[in-house]
């Protein structure tokens, strides 16, 4: 009998590697390193960072900037949400990379999802800086980001990137709607 042997494929000669930024980005400033339950770490830097962003003032006040020696007032939730479009984009971009990297379709350390998902829920609540409404918020979100309800689960199919992001944007959504069916409720 004689061995047939299968063609290996090239191997790159060049290794590919992600760069600094690009990790930074992905496991949220390294929160994704901590061993014990990196996505809830990831998590509280986006309750963060809407916090950051929204606890002066209400989701409706005005942000003012000035261009050509005019005054211009934009509503600060669009300031929020052009942060939440940059996290979830530059996110993206980091979590492909870095699964590229590893070789793992959603490495556990890259936590950019669930930071871009944390503050998805919060702005389409158009939640206030109410320490109540980051608690639920928060607490929805783990809970819907560890559930993956209809079609998280199926969103991570996804291929690179997007896999790894959409299925916290869904959970976001949903965690979203819990919060207005709080506020309803009175909280």
């Amino acid at each position: 009998m004689s061995a047939t042997t299968e063609p290996v494929p090239p191997v790159d000669s060049k290794p590919r590697r992600a760069s600094l930024f690009a990790c930074l980005v992905a496991t949220a400033g390294c929160l994704g390193y901590i061993p014990l339950a990196p996505g809830t770490w990831g998590s509280l830097a986006g309750v963060l960072i809407y916090w950051l962003f929204i606890r002066r003032t209400t989701p409706f006040a005005p942000f003012l900037y000035h261009r050509g020696g005019l005054t211009y007032v934009m509503p600060f939730i669009y300031v929020v949400a052009i942060v939440a479009i940059v996290v979830s984009a530059v996110g993206t971009w980091a979590a492909e990379e870095m699964s590229r990297e590893c070789g793992d379709h959603d490495p556990q350390f890259v936590v950019i999802d669930e930071v871009s998902g944390q503050m998805l829920t919060y702005l389409a609540a158009l939640a206030p800086a109410n320490w109540k409404y980051l608690l639920v918020g928060f607490i929805l979100f783990r809970a819907f980001d560890i559930w993956k309800p209809f079609p998280a689960r199926q969103a991570e199919s996804l291929p690179g990137g997007w896999g790894i992001m959409a299925d916290d944007w869904v959970a976001g959504i949903y965690a979203a709607l819990g919060l207005w069916i709080a506020r309803m409720l009175g909280l």
